[in-house]
């Protein structure tokens, strides 16, 4: 790890330091490169410096601003590049990074340092003034929204420079900044300033993330998806996010750059476009998530851009996938030897466990049933409700909601945790909506085209997430047969096996707790108290031990037998208690 001026990270990939450093994005910048791999250099503004931004009530501190400068002059010297000018000018993005991945959640700017001056020298250079023009737009629009908080439409492929920094003055009454280290500065305090965002906020209080941390800057040169024919942007899962199935799986975006798809505001190509347009860079990509993949012994998500026929990867990190994806995913790189079985188990939460046991729609209700959209099948499973078109409503609708929406941001997050299943117009398998549905284990289709969505709000809807298919009305389901999930027998036997704990249908003098009034609706106990209740009993039964603290009481307590309860699955006991017998294990080792 190479420091400048103590207070930023050149990522080099030298040495590889910790995410609780640099975060997840930073970490896998530094890892990719110190295997090798063509990744465009970075420098880092590690997490501490997030916490220092907010002690100082929003500000960026000179100390560290000064060693900004000092690390872009070294991707300046590395490249042979000038930022903010010059023949051969240099464009940086700056993204978010935090030690635990948060998909979308916190702010991203392209193009930074882009002025008519540079604007220029780019369509000298590329022979391309479109893309020159077009880069200018993207970049005062993006900093508009992001940094100004403009609410204004995408520039045309007419629209000047010039007129979309206009329409941005009109709408937030402020400048974007002419000067490049101007607004690096303020995407930078942005960017800081987004960890405490409401959206952020949000996914973090629904997954149990501490507020105690914070997210790195990354500023790292662009490489650009939109210059040409030969160009474009993607994203590539090394495993079927979907289904698991064990095959390369992804999107391919010609002429576009990495917010393009992620977004949702595109509708890009499977990955096999890619292969047919430019074999050569298709194939290095694979090769890459291979190596990915078996580096990290886990399902990589990798963002990429091909400029000019040469391939860069962005940056890497465990996919997140659906609940069917997860079982399969976990017991193939178990039989793969990628992981072993105790992994494989703590790889599945329960709540992902129940979600693949969830009811579903029989071949002989779905032929008799009416549909109102189809689109890409973007997370597993069904689900039903009202339709409504906002977040808000979501939140307001106990019931269960579905969201439907043209598309989805960072700043529905509330909203699609609120509904039970998410439909959008725009958007591939990629897309946030995609990605954000497939870790909350939401049923989700995205891109059944524009307009759609406006003759479904106000109507009852059911939602198959597996076919891609939206039905009228809230249809009746049918039990899952365990056998038909791909895994799923492998890795309950597994849990069996590694479980302290055995659970059976019956268990005579049980020691319940539901009838002493320890109930999981009374909020969690404390496991060490509840297994003082316990210990010396031959079975127990009850509400409570279903859950995380129930489980590790029963543990602590040498329990042998644990009756299931009506309603409680016994798949889901076995891997709560086999995970729970391995989380004490790690705490002991440390």
């Amino acid at each position: 790890m190479t420091a400048v001026a103590d207070r930023v990270v050149v990522l080099d990939g030298a040495t590889v330091p910790s995410r609780e450093v640099v975060g997840n994005k930073g970490r896998s910048i530094a890892w990719m490169l110190s295997l090798g791999l063509p990744v465009p250099p970075a420098l880092c503004l590690p997490i501490d410096e997030c916490r220092r931004f907010h002690a100082a009530g929003g500000e960026l501190e000179d100390e560290a601003w000064s060693s900004v400068l000092a690390g872009v002059t070294g991707l300046e010297e590395k490249l042979g590049r000038e930022f903010g000018g010059g023949e051969h000018p240099l464009l940086v993005s700056v993204r978010s990074g935090a030690a635990v991945s948060m998909p979308g959640m916190m702010d991203t700017v392209l193009n930074l340092g882009i002025t008519d001056d540079v604007e220029a020298a780019l369509g000298r250079l590329s022979g391309d003034e479109a893309f020159a023009r077009s880069t200018h737009n993207r970049f005062i629009h993006q900093f508009g929204q992001t940094v100004l908080g403009a609410d204004i439409e995408e520039p045309g492929e007419d629209a000047t420079p010039g007129e979309t920094r206009e329409a941005v003055r009109r709408d937030t009454g402020e400048e974007v900044p002419g000067d490049p280290h101007e607004q690096l500065r303020a995407v930078i305090s942005t960017v800081f300033g987004s960890w405490s965002s409401r959206r952020a906020k949000t996914y973090r209080r629904h997954w149990g993330i501490s507020e105690e941390g914070g997210t790195a800057v990354i500023v790292q040169a662009m490489v650009f998806g939109n210059l040409g024919e030969d160009s474009g942007t993607g994203v590539l899962f090394s495993r079927n996010p979907l289904s698991g199935h064990p095959e390369p799986y992804g999107e391919w975006l010609a002429k576009g750059q990495g917010e393009d798809v992620v977004s949702g505001t595109h509708d890009p190509l499977p990955l096999d476009a890619l292969a047919s347009q430019m074999p050569e860079a298709h194939e290095r990509l694979l090769e890459a998530a291979k190596l990915l993949e078996r580096e990290h012994g886990d399902v990589q998500d990798i963002e990429f851009t091909v400029e000019r026929g040469n391939l860069y990867l962005l940056q890497t990190r465990s996919a997140k996938r659906s609940p069917l994806a997860a079982v399969r995913a976990a017991v193939d790189l178990a039989d793969e030897g990628a992981i072993d079985h105790q992994e494989a188990v703590c790889r599945v939460s329960a709540e992902q466990l129940a979600t693949v046991l969830a009811p579903r729609l029989s071949k002989e209700v779905t032929a008799g049933a009416e549909i109102v959209a189809r689109g890409v099948a973007a997370c597993p499973g069904v689900a039903g409700g009202r339709a409504v078109s906002d977040s808000e409503a979501a939140e307001a609708d106990e019931g269960g909601a579905v969201l439907v929406r043209p598309t989805t941001s960072p700043e529905d997050v509330s909203g699609m945790i609120a509904a039970r299943a998410v439909v959008t117009e725009r958007g591939g398998s990629t897309s946030h909506a995609a990605v954000v549905t497939r870790a909350l284990g939401r049923p989700s289709v995205v891109g059944v085209g524009d307009g759609v969505t406006d003759g479904l709000v106000g109507r009852e809807l059911t939602v198959d997430g597996s076919a891609g298919v939206v039905y009228a009305g809230v249809l009746p389901t049918e039990e899952v047969d365990p056998t038909e999930i791909p895994g799923l027998s492998e890795l309950i036997e597994w849990a069996r096996e590694l479980s302290p704990v055995e659970v059976v249908d019956e268990a005579p003098g049980a020691v319940d707790l539901d009838a002493e009034g320890v109930m999981i609706d009374e909020g969690a106990p404390d496991p060490e108290a509840l297994a003082e209740r316990l210990r010396g009993a031959a079975a127990a039964r009850g509400s409570v031990l279903a859950s995380a603290e129930g489980a590790r009481a029963l543990i602590a307590a040498g329990v042998p037998k644990l009756e299931r309860l009506p309603g409680q699955p016994t798949a889901a006991l076995l891997l709560r208690l086999a995970q729970e017998k391995a989380n004490l294990e790690e705490e002991k080792q440390t």
